[in-house]
């Protein structure tokens, strides 16, 4: 578990800093730099709080900057601390967190030396395990209110532009939006194109979600009809688990942008609970779209900026095979090297004969890896009929030991093809078994 210390020193800084509110740049700075890992459709950016090195999602879509307590054994330290509770999407109610003032937190040359940051110690809201990486926390718009923030997605770098010295390119191939901040949030206009017709709706836009849509309204794309959707985890949530709906949207329409066949994802009522949504939002934009362009916001001047990248006409897919996989802790593995003893043996006792014997040998060199277990399983899917079920070890796929992917090489393998076959060995109970199936396309 995460060690949180909690300090109730107060800070005595000189009151220039006061005169700043926010994350700023160095003086005279006009621009920052930041690389960026992008995992499942995600954002994740190096931050440092009070000194100690972390690593967060960049979500427009939270207001406030979230530290998870229980994410990984590191230590931490946070200041002038007060209980309080917190609201989010999933299944479950309000949580328990604390609200911890006068932090120092830096994002590349960026910082903010009066941060404010939740603290929030649910053991079952840790992204890490799902990811594949280490995720501390969320920030989002404390960073980008007070910028210019250019989301290169293609080449997986972040910009930060001081407004003041920020000046727009022009750029044919770009188009600009207007952009509506409510409660801190950002909002653009879009239409949605299905077999009734077009309908132009209010979507957040938000980084924080992997998916490419999600709307509240079922009306919009679902049928009984024939049944075009299937019932999946749609993911964590402040509040718990998501689930809901899955389905395909004939078109998602931004400015001149005609976005064709997209994944669309319709969260359970349960997991809306008493969350106060902007009555006129429709859903979501999320990161499986956003990654199709370089994205520019600009809270300042309220608009934000899209021009398309190499990813635009990627088709849009979704998980085939019914398995979610996460970490849960390491195991010991032998990774098997070939090793070679003396290998040349010399007989020159004859000058005309020249004989030699190589010797080989195999070693094991022992390891710690991450332990793959299945952590949800979509019913009716293609491996809960094979009877691979939750909480069951992955030990291989397709022949190749489990530990030798990344959790997003796996999501790429299970989101492929269909018709491609899948071979695993599980553990359950101590005992490996063979299980077999093919990804089978649902809508």
């Amino acid at each position: 578990m995460r060690i949180v210390k909690i300090l109730t020193l107060l800070l005595f800084v000189s009151s220039a800093v006061y005169t700043q509110t926010g994350f700023i740049l160095p003086h005279k700075v006009a621009s920052d730099k930041i690389p960026f890992k992008l995992v499942n459709n995600l954002v994740v950016v190096p931050v440092v709080i009070n000194g100690t090195e972390l690593s967060f999602i960049l979500d427009t879509g939270v207001k406030t900057t979230i530290l998870f307590g229980s994410a990984q054994q590191d230590t931490v330290e946070v200041k002038n601390v007060k209980p309080i509770k917190l609201r989010g999407l999933g299944e479950g109610g309000s949580i328990n967190a604390l609200r911890s003032e006068s932090n120092v937190m830096r994002i590349g040359d960026a910082v903010d030396w009066n941060h404010t940051v939740y603290v929030v110690f649910e053991e079952s809201l840790n992204f890490s395990p799902r990811m594949g990486i280490p995720v501390h926390g969320i920030v989002g718009y404390d960073f980008f209110k007070n910028f210019v923030v250019k989301t290169n997605y293609a080449s997986k770098r972040l910009t930060a532009y001081a407004p003041e010295y920020y000046s727009e390119r022009k750029c044919r191939s770009c188009q600009e939006f207007k952009l509506v901040i409510n409660k801190s949030k950002p909002y653009i206009r879009s239409s949605l194109v299905t077999s009734a017709g077009t309908k132009e709706v209010t979507l957040l836009v938000d980084s924080g979600s992997s998916d490419a849509l999600w709307l509240f309204e079922e009306s919009y794309a679902i049928t009984e009809d024939p049944v075009n959707y299937f019932v999946d985890f749609l993911g964590l949530g402040l509040s718990g688990n998501i689930f809901g709906k899955r389905s395909k949207l004939e078109s998602l329409v931004i400015g001149e942008y005609v976005l064709k066949d997209v994944n669309v994802a319709f969260p359970d009522r349960n997991a809306l609970g008493n969350m106060q949504i902007n009555e006129q939002r429709a859903g979501s934009i999320g990161g499986d779209v956003l990654k199709r362009f370089t994205v520019i916001m600009d809270y300042p001047n309220r608009k934000m900026i899209l021009r398309k990248n190499s990813n635009f006409k990627d088709p849009f897919y979704y998980n085939m095979s019914g398995l979610t996989i996460e970490h849960d802790g390491v195991v010991m593995v032998e990774d098997e090297k070939k090793l070679v003893n003396n290998p040349l043996s010399f007989d020159t006792s004859d000058i005309n004969k020249f004989a030699f014997e190589v010797i080989k040998k195999s070693a094991a060199n022992l390891m710690l890896a991450p332990k793959l277990v299945v952590a949800e399983i979509r019913e009716g899917s293609p491996a809960a009929l094979e009877d691979i079920r939750k909480g069951d070890e992955i030990k291989h796929v397709n022949g190749k030991p489990a530990h030798k992917y990344t959790l997003y090489d796996l999501m790429d393998l299970f989101t492929s093809k269909a018709g491609k076959r899948i071979s695993m060995d599980i553990e359950r109970d101590g005992v490996i078994l063979k299980k077999q199936f093919v990804l089978t396309k649902v809508i």
